[in-house]
């Protein structure tokens, strides 16, 4: 077999590969890129002699004072490790990450470990025994997703177990499966509650219209309350409306507003992205007012049936805490998610490999005091 090479390649040809996998993150649209405009980005592919086997955005950042990049690859690459040589595409990337001056590389490919039903979360978060989703027999185990972990400690890639130069993005997701399945077979799947809430928001008169560029203002306000409430900072307008350009202006249907209404008040706000048959609930707003109407549910009823319209197979609803204690704060979103009857999604994560170790420990120590 021939060897695998890494080169830069244009945003259209990245994006076309993208467009024709399940499993693509919009993390490595090219257009994402242009949203983290704090960083210089690169579309690069892996190649077998001239066919495209593999993508990723590179997003690099300098190192003050010297030109030297830390290189981020957030959920990627994209490319099928099953078929391919494994340590061949890991080597070519630090090989062409070195040649960019990269003094370390990270990356977190959505490749899945672990899956737990709903059934199997929900039990589990009413045993007081169980604590942890790692501690948690799982329904489902990879051997793909381990024997990776496994090639990334040997190739020297260590797994970021905390918070360092960023918060990263989320090891454990939790997603809804939607490939052949119809709205009655998703309704029956959610617990009784999320049913009845969904039934409550209709008979209310909650209304959820599909929101556009002007309506991002309404949208903030709505998420500045919440994160007041839920103990975040939250992002500025700015950076929404330059999200929803940026995503826009590579695909109209990237990226969706969608405003939950109860007489004439705007009570919930979610943001949806989609590449390809993908789906991802990616940014929610609500108000403590109406509450008991329950424009929570009744939005994300709706963009789950607009992800089955569009043929998605997947609607993700990101990140999820990893603990099952019921005195966790973060438990009641859990809880949430676990009503809609899906899965609970454990990947590999994310890991860094230091190519030049004193930079990489500088950098690190750098970013801790921003």
């Amino acid at each position: 077999m021939t060897s695998i090479g890494v080169r830069t390649i244009a945003a259209a040809n990245h994006l076309a590969f993208l467009e024709e996998r399940a499993d693509a993150s919009f993390l490595q649209t090219p257009a994402w890129g242009h949203v983290k405009s704090e960083w210089r980005s690169e579309s690069i592919g892996w190649f077998r002699d001239d066919r495209l086997v593999g993508a990723a955005l590179v997003l690099y950042r300098k190192l003050p004072q010297i030109r030297r990049f830390f290189a981020y690859l957030p959920e990627g690459p994209t490319l099928d490790w099953c078929e391919e040589d494994t340590a061949e595409v890991l080597r070519a990337l630090r090989r062409h990450a070195q040649n960019r001056g990269a003094f370390a590389v990270r990356m977190g490919p959505l490749v899945a470990t672990r899956r737990w039903s709903a059934q199997t979360v929900k039990a589990a978060m009413a045993d007081p025994w169980q604590r942890r989703l790692d501690d948690l027999s799982a329904d489902v185990s990879s051997d793909r997703g381990w024997d990776l972990q496994s090639l990334l400690r040997t190739e020297g890639w260590r797994p970021l177990t905390r918070a360092g130069f960023t918060e990263g993005q989320p090891r454990y997701v939790f997603q809804l499966p939607l490939d052949g399945r119809s709205e009655a077979d998703l309704l029956a799947s959610m617990n009784q509650q999320w049913r009845r809430n969904i039934k409550k928001a209709a008979k209310a008169g909650v209304k959820v219209t599909e929101g556009d560029f002007s309506d991002l203002a309404a949208f903030h306000t709505l998420y500045v309350e919440t994160a007041a409430r839920d103990g975040f900072t939250p992002r500025p307008l700015q950076y929404f409306q330059h999200m929803f350009a940026v995503l826009r202006g590579e695909d109209r249907d990237r990226i969706r507003l969608y405003l939950a209404w109860h007489t004439d008040t705007l009570i919930a706000a979610t943001t949806w992205v989609r590449v390809g048959r993908h789906v991802w609930y990616s940014y929610g707003a609500s108000s403590t007012a109406h509450r008991d109407v329950r424009g929570s549910n009744a939005i994300q009823w709706r963009m789950i049936q607009d992800a089955l319209s569009i043929g998605a197979t997947v609607y993700d609803m990101r990140g999820i805490t990893e603990t099952l204690d019921s005195e966790d704060p973060h438990i009641g979103l859990l809880q949430f998610k676990v009503g809609t009857g899906g899965e609970a999604v454990e990947y590999v994560g994310e890991w860094d490999l230091p190519i030049n170790r004193v930079l990489y420990r500088a950098f690190d120590a750098y970013m801790r005091r921003r």
